[in-house]
């Protein structure tokens, strides 16, 4: 199949959101423009998708923010909406709880139009300019995005340059389900770290590193997701490492595993605990409720520019930030 580049809506002040379709090997993927958005995930010979999604813009623009984005420019959580850097104190607009910032400000890379820099039948590269003091943040940042589809992999690459000193730290935040359940309590989830970060009431990293052991958060082992509620960092490492597998997700239902890789130091998995109980709706008419998906968001540890013991999230002029991730998609034959 050649890529295509479709009209998927408009925005209030008429810009157009376009969805681009590739495919390669037994993977085909629709990206929107709005967000960086992973629309929709298919697996050849799989009558489900494997991604939430939406078929319609209106849902990202309100219950559905952030489903499938690419969020930056500093993923996660920033205590306060404040932070200090070279001396200088800056504030980003306080999207969680009224009280933090989250996902880059009210407006982060997730909600901004990326225009397409480069596109081919497997692959497509998303750019964005941020501009100097956009949601607080300083510097001019200008990134890429970059997904590419071969066998059953979806591998995602995300570059940034900036000309003054600035929290770089950009996720994709997809939800998976692996066999198209009602939700994915069942899968079974192992993830190669034995520390993890504490939060407050707000979700908000409390400094303290703890290990996984005899916790809800020791998967070091594949077991049930289950329902505890998780939205947290696991710590993989202390710095950006080289690609390498850091967490399997698998549901024994369909046979399909998916393996993570990642060059970063964090990986933040949420399970869906907070989706409406009464559902939203989704790709081929599904409904999605709580646990309908679970986010696998490899990514800087939330709160770093707050917490100098924390891998470095600052990105410096002259200095290239480059985050790649892959996801892995198996199914065993019958």
């Amino acid at each position: 199949m050649t890529a295509q580049v479709q009209t998927f809506g408009t925005l209030a002040d008429g810009t157009t959101v376009e969805r681009i379709s590739i495919s390669g090997g037994s993977l085909s993927a629709h990206i929107l423009t709005y967000g960086a958005t992973v629309q929709d995930l298919r697996l050849s010979g799989v009558d489900y998708p494997l991604v939430l999604g939406s078929p319609v813009l209106e849902a990202y623009l309100g219950p559905m923010t952030y489903f499938g984005a690419i969020v930056g420019r500093f993923a996660n959580r920033i205590a306060n909406g404040c932070f200090e850097l070279e001396g200088r104190t800056f504030h980003v607009p306080t999207n969680w709880r009224e009280r933090h910032a989250l996902h880059g400000g009210t407006v982060g890379t997730g909600q901004k139009i990326w225009t397409i820099g480069a596109l081919t039948e497997d692959s497509l590269r998303l750019d964005l300019i941020l501009p100097d003091g956009d949601m607080g943040f300083p510097g001019e940042m200008q990134v890429h995005a970059y997904f590419t589809l071969s066998a059953g992999d979806l591998a995602i690459a995300i570059k940034a340059q900036t000309d003054t000193a600035s929290p770089c730290s950009f996720a994709h935040h997809g939800y998976f389900n692996l066999d198209g359940a009602a939700d994915v309590t069942s899968h079974l989830l192992r993830i190669n770290a034995n520390k993890y970060l504490p939060v407050d009431n707000d979700l908000i990293p409390t400094g303290e590193v703890a290990a996984v052991e005899r916790t809800t958060f020791d998967f070091l082992t594949a077991r049930e997701l289950g329902t505890n509620g998780i939205d947290h960092n696991f710590c993989l490492s202390n710095a950006q490492l080289p690609l390498r597998p850091v967490a399997e997700l698998c549901s024994i239902k369909s046979g399909i595993t998916m393996s993570v890789e990642t060059t970063e130091p964090g990986l933040q998995i949420y399970d869906g605990a907070y989706i409406p109980k009464t559902g939203l709706q989704g790709l081929d008419g599904r409904l999605y409720g709580q646990f309908g998906g679970i986010a696998m968001e490899t990514q800087g540890w939330p709160d770093a520019p707050n917490h100098v013991d924390f891998p470095s999230s600052t990105l410096q002029p002259g200095d290239t930030y480059l985050h790649k991730m892959r996801y892995r998609f198996r199914q065993k034959s019958n």
